[in-house]
Order: C-alpha cells, then structure tokens, then sequence
C-alpha cells in the first residue's frame, strides 16, 4: 500500500497536498473548508489601546469585559481557569495549542477538596487561544474546553495571534479588553466602548468563602485559614500534611478567636490589594497580639507586608506562569517557580524587623517577606503549584514545623520532635 493511500485510510476527513521543497516531496494536510465551519461565529478582542484581534469563537454565545493579561504555561489550563486569583481577567494563553486533553470531572478527595481544579467553578471573564483542539484525548477527561466555557458562560476566541497580544501586552502593560463575541465582533468602532477595570471592584469579596468551612477535623494543629481565594491545592498541602484547617471569610476578625488555632494562614486572591482594607486591620492586630506562627501566600504576602507597613505597586504586565526565577536572599538558590500576581510589594525600604526574604530574578520584584525575630513570612509565588513546579512545597512543612514547635512550648514541652526542625529552612 502506497504512503498517500495510507494517509487517506487514516485520515479521510483531511485533504492532502503534495508539495516539492528544496528537493524534497512533502505531505501537508488540512480540514476541508465545510458547512459546519462556514457558520463560525465570529469573535474579536478589542483592547482598550485600539487593537483588534479577530478570530472565532468556541465558547459562550456572549461578550465579557476585563483585564487582558497572558500567562506563559505550557499546561494546566483548567487548573488556571478556575483559579479564583484569575477573576475578573481575559486570559491569553502563549501555549499556543490549548484544549487537546479536555476537562476533567468534578471529582473530590477524601478531604473534600476538588481533585482537578483550584475551585468550584470557571473565575475566568474569558480566554484567547491560538488553536483550540475540538478533539481531546486524556483519561480524565469528561467533556471538551468549549463544552465547559459554554456551560459557564464564558466567551473563548481561537485562531487569534497570540503572540503578537502578548508583545502588545508586554510592552504597554495589562490592558483593559472586550472578547466580542457574535455581532459584537462585527463592531471595529470601540470609541463608544466603556471598559470597566475589575481591579477598581472588591474581587477578594466576590470569591471568598461566605461562611467558615472546615477540612481534615481529626488534625493535629489547627490553623485559621483568612480565604481571599484560596486554592483548593493549597488546602490540600496543608491537611496532607496533618492539620486541621478552618477558613474564614477574608474580612473576619480572626483575632476575637486566636486562641483556637495554633497558626494562621493568609490566601491568594484577586485584584487590588487595596481593597482589602479590613483584613489588613486585623493582621497588623494579629502582628502585634497574636504570637503564633503566620504564612501568606501571593495576596497573602501582599496584605502582611502591607500590614506591617509596605506600600504595594501594580507592575506593568504581571507575573504569570510556571517558569518565573525566584531567588532567596540568603541562600542565593534560585527556585522555579508557579506565580498568578499583577501586583508587588515595594521593597525598597523595610520596615523595621523586617527583611527581604525572595526576589524575582528577572524583574526585581519582591517574592516573599519575613519578620526577624517571630516565625511570620510570606511569598508572593505559589507553593503549591497546581499546576508548576513543587520546587518550594517545602514552605508548607516549613510554616507547620513552626507551628508544632510553638504549640509544644506552649503546652509546656521543651522538647523538639527529631522531625521537626528547630531551624527551618524558610528563614536559612
């Protein structure tokens, strides 16, 4: 059997051209222009800036506002768009074939916790894909990416230049957007459009848990989880590791409780740190009352420095992806790092018993604190990754070794278990 009569037994929904090149005789193919693609329904993002970038669309019959940012990960595009810390936000994927292995169920764990995604649903306004895979294949999947934008409701472009967007992006910064979808795509005029900014809104208000929620009960230490849009894998890295976690609404007074938890934990979220006016109140009262252990993570680090007396800035683009350099001041090691943050600590002067504890190695900005003397620091990436690197999941035994330290001394025991470390690697 001939090589061309193979490729048509294979492949006969596909038209097959044959070309010389070089000397050379190569085989190309490519979907047959049909009825089913005729009747594309357009799509556009309009960035505020005046850009227009045209496409089709694969997701909700339905238009959305945002900020337009861009992430460099190569996978993990459900665990990203579910990621509460993406809410309010067009997200433009520079991977540039994105859906080949579905979506998963919504299965959880024995904890409770969902096993694939950071959250229970899309945080996502919308995304832009270069190619989207109509046909996936891995097993967990239950359904397509476009099945479940359409599910929630959220609008997604394919067949757009998204690397020329996140030239766009990088060199003007983050831009407010419209993803057009239907007739509104058709529309080239947006001088008439009103671009609401989300980071203007209480986003952290919108994702944060109404009520407290408990996990893992029968766990060793307690901690006080403060949820500006925790991460579902970063619940999980805490109550695998023994502890029994409560989360709290991000603008409870933790403080009138402190003494039924052994240490307190500070979330990611999303939007402007600004804000969140309530929550710093109460851990810059936590500094100076509460005398236990305390870690953040991204909005985390950004809410303690600010309540230890940090100004924060917006960078011009964000950092965004699984591959950003994280650099400890001490060490010198460099770590590879997961990171989802538009927003830094200005650094530059430290508050008194403070210091530096990270820095990005590519554009200086802050990447985590800790205090001089109490076992309280933080992180501006993510630990626990999902998806990324797990170089830094240390962190976590790191914050709970401190805290079943203190809780030991406290209950009157002068001994260190021989596997919890008297000096932690955090602060090394």
């Amino acid at each position: 059997m001939s090589i061309l009569k193979s490729i048509q037994l294979i492949r006969p929904t596909m038209k097959t051209t044959w070309v010389a090149h070089s000397g050379l005789t190569r085989a190309f193919t490519s979907t047959p222009f049909t009825k089913k693609s005729a009747s594309a329904i357009p799509a556009a993002l309009k960035l505020k800036s005046g850009q227009i970038f045209q496409g089709t669309s694969f997701g909700a019959e339905t238009s959305a506002f945002g900020e337009a940012v861009f992430t460099t990960s190569l996978v993990g595009y459900p665990e990203s768009m579910t990621d509460p810390s993406y809410t309010g936000q067009l997200l433009v994927f520079t991977q540039p074939l994105i859906g080949n292995y579905g979506v998963p169920g919504e299965t959880k764990d024995e904890f409770g916790l969902y096993k694939y995604f950071e959250s229970e649903g899309i945080q996502v306004r919308g995304i832009i894909v270069n190619d989207y895979a109509a046909q996936y294949s891995h097993w967990t999947a239950i359904e397509s990416l476009g099945k479940w934008c359409k599910r929630y409701n959220v609008p997604a472009i394919s067949g757009v230049d998204t690397r020329a967007i996140t030239h766009r992006l990088r060199d003007q910064g983050s831009t407010l957007a419209q993803l057009a979808i239907g007739d509104d795509a058709l529309k080239n005029d947006i001088s008439k459009l009103h671009f609401p900014n989300p980071n203007d809104e209480n986003l952290v208000a919108r994702v944060s848990t109404k009520v407290p929620l408990h996990y893992n009960p029968k766990g060793d230490v307690k901690i006080a989880v403060v949820d500006c849009g925790v991460k579902q894998n970063i619940l999980r890295c805490l109550v695998n590791k023994g502890a029994s976690v409560t989360v709290l609404p991000f603008d409870f007074d933790f403080n009138h409780i402190s003494d039924q938890f052994d240490g307190l934990f500070i979330s990611n979220g999303p939007g402007s740190p600004t804000t969140c006016t309530e929550t710093v109140k109460n851990l810059r009262t936590a500094l100076d009352s509460f005398d236990k252990p305390i870690f953040g993570i991204c909005m985390g680090n950004l809410l303690l420095g600010m309540a230890a007396g940090m100004d924060v800035y917006k960078l011009p683009f964000g950092n965004r992806g699984h591959n950003q350099p994280a650099l400890h001041v001490d060490t010198k090691k460099c770590y590879i790092t997961s990171q989802n943050h538009g927003y830094a600590l200005d650094d530059k002067v430290m508050p008194k018993g403070w210091r530096r504890m990270f820095v990005n190695a590519n554009d200086g900005s802050n990447e985590g604190i800790r205090h001089e003397t109490k076992p309280i620091f933080s992180v501006q990436f993510h630990p626990e990754a999902k998806g990324g690197p797990r170089d830094t999941e240390y962190l976590f035994e790191d914050f709970l070794g401190h805290v079943r330290s203190d809780k030991l001394k406290r209950s009157g025991f002068q001994a260190i278990l021989e596997d919890q470390p008297a000096t932690v690697s955090a602060f090394s």
